[in-house]
């Protein structure tokens, strides 16, 4: 009796280890979370020493899991953007380009931008007329024809790289962030100057966020029987399918991103992340005033061998991160790698 009261404990002792051991094995250390950042990034320890801090239930700077709030630029601080350009810009190259079911309906002005985009790698001045513009090329689409249309080009090779799809294009250490503080319980949210439903299937398939945390800029949505007649004189019916509009709404950048996160989240965000002066309205709403602590991230683009870096615009977002009170990220020095083994810049 007493050996087998004796076996029951060590099982006993035994299972409860392995508990406490699979709870404990859930939540990686930092240095596995960040392993693709080098140990003395001084972002790495900046952001490490925060998790801890507002994670602990004890620390006075401790955030309530319903309001551990993370935002993330898109083009150049979770995904390239530097070669030849903005995805969303390559896209509209393709469509009128290249497109068959487009490039024979293309203006000359569309013909034109594309070019100067994909030939000088020339980006066309932020401006209404540009909205206009890319949108229209995808007028009368249905979502699941542009859903499609999307997925399509992200599978093609991305210029400028070997061993890379369009699709692939994401940052791996700031990829490793984003899964770190959700091992620590943050909800994500990503907020792109690019059109939200063109960005969802990209930031799904590399980062499997959900639609409703994915904003960007919005183009207006039709039904196909609609005509033209405004949303509060029609109704969907049974059958009715849901099409691309053509008509820009709203640039989801600058100030913008603000409106968009008061709007579409409610709450505002306790870390931040960007990589231009287009995020400095969310970074500096994301630390000033906050009821929490709060820190913001910029991103420099200062890395010419492994990616084609800008190091003209690197020094502005450094000397403006020591303006606002932001972090510098060095894709130079703070970075094992950018995009992984078997990927090469030409």
């Amino acid at each position: 009796m007493k050996m087998e009261m004796k076996k029951k404990i060590s099982i006993c002792i035994v299972l409860a280890a392995s508990v406490m051991l699979l709870a404990s094995g859930c939540k990686k250390s930092p240095a596995e979370s960040l392993s693709l950042w080098t140990d003395s990034a001084p972002a790495k320890q900046a952001l490490t020493e925060y998790i801890k801090s507002v994670t602990d239930k004890k620390s006075p700077d401790y955030i309530p899991v319903e309001d551990r709030i993370a935002i993330f630029d898109l083009d150049g601080t979770l995904i390239l953007e530097t070669d030849p350009i903005y995805f969303d810009q390559q896209i509209f190259d393709f469509r009128v380009l290249d497109d068959p079911d487009y490039k024979d309906r293309a203006t000359e002005e569309e013909k034109l931008v594309a070019h100067n985009s994909r030939d000088l790698h020339k980006f066309p001045e932020m401006s209404a007329a540009r909205e206009k513009m890319v949108a229209g090329v995808y007028a009368g689409m249905s979502l699941e024809e542009f859903d499609s249309f999307v997925r399509g080009f992200m599978d093609t090779n991305q210029p400028g790289f070997i061993g890379m799809k369009r699709g692939q294009t994401f940052y791996k250490p700031m990829v490793q962030v984003v899964n770190f503080l959700i091992e620590n319980e943050f909800t994500v949210y990503v907020s792109s100057g690019s059109d939200r439903l063109l960005i969802r299937p990209l930031v799904f398939e590399n980062l499997h966020l959900p639609a409703t945390q994915i904003i960007g800029s919005d183009t207006t949505v039709l039904c196909v029987n609609q005509g033209g007649k405004d949303g509060l004189s029609y109704t969907f019916k049974a059958g009715d399918q849901l099409m691309l509009g053509g008509d820009s709404i709203v640039k989801n950048l600058q100030m913008n991103k603000v409106v968009t996160i008061v709007r579409e989240i409610g709450k505002k965000p306790v870390l931040a992340f960007g990589n231009s002066g287009t995020d400095a309205s969310m970074l500096n709403y994301s630390i000033n005033g906050n009821k929490y602590r709060a820190l913001a991230f910029m991103l420099m683009c200062d890395d010419l061998v492994r990616e084609y870096g800008d190091m003209a615009k690197a020094d502005k977002m450094k000397k403006a991160s020591e303006e606002n009170g932001w972090i510098p990220v060095s894709m130079r020095d703070d970075w094992k790698t950018i995009y992984g083994d078997g990927v090469t810049r030409r």
